[in-house]
């Protein structure tokens, strides 16, 4: 695999689209960490550790990346009609009510956000892409877009690596779930942070992979995540929206 040198400019908008402060409302979003939590299956440094992986290798952190893949490589060419799909495909594979919310209210508030602040400034087939699909006045505007798809679109229209960008999303999507189990489990701050130094390599893995495959590699076999996901949404007390 080839690495794509990253640039300053391109470095200072990754950081922006994927920082915490971003508005789009991650903290809100525990991913349905907060049922495991309640049914103690994670309870500690270790048990977050492994719940996370199992999330990155074999649930939505593979197919979200694989999917922001495709929709930087689909963007940098034109393709509109691809695009469409990968929306729709990103929404589809929610595998319940909270997880379709998580997604598109996060990929729809991005789209909002860049709009307002980061509107891309290049005049390649991905900036114009970008501007067809979010124009105000468009009869076919898609109403909501799942994060991966709304990040891979921006990340193409600003001309940013795609290793870069998948490597930063996994990272952001952990950060924000780490975050979660201080709050919620509760851990140490310290603890947060040996869980995701303990995730680098993992992160680095998905990447490569999810560089190397395609839609018919899409897939996710996390079944207890997916339950306490479904769980959660008749959750009578909860500090997270999923």
């Amino acid at each position: 695999m080839t690495t794509e040198p990253v640039s300053l400019a391109s470095l200072y908008r990754l950081l922006a689209f994927l920082s915490p402060a971003f508005p789009v409302g991650a903290f809100t979003y525990s991913h349905g960490l907060e049922q495991v939590i309640e049914d103690d299956d994670v309870c500690d440094a270790a048990s977050l550790e492994a719940w996370i992986l199992d999330i990155l290798k074999y649930g939505s952190g593979r197919s979200d990346a694989i999917l922001l893949k495709e929709t930087m490589r689909a963007a940098k060419q034109g393709n509109e009609a691809t695009v469409r799909e990968l929306i729709d495909l990103g929404l589809a594979l929610q595998p319940s009510k909270e997880r379709h919310l998580e997604t598109s209210a996060q990929g729809s508030a991005f789209i909002d956000a860049v709009l307002k602040a980061w509107a891309p400034e290049t005049d390649g087939p991905a900036a114009g892409l970008f501007t067809r699909l979010t124009d105000p006045s468009g009869p076919d505007r898609p109403t909501l877009w799942p994060y991966p798809v709304a990040v891979g679109l921006v990340a193409a229209a600003w001309e940013i690596p795609v290793e870069a960008t998948v490597t930063g999303f996994l990272h952001a999507f952990m950060a924000n779930v780490i975050s979660a189990a201080v709050r919620a489990v509760p851990l140490g701050q310290s603890d947060g942070q040996r869980v995701l130094a303990k995730l680098e390599p993992a992160v680095a893995g998905i990447t490569d992979e999810a560089l190397r495959s395609g839609l018919d590699d899409l897939g996710t076999s996390t079944f207890l995540g997916d339950i306490a996901s479904m769980a959660h949404e008749t959750k009578y007390s909860r500090l997270f929206r999923s």
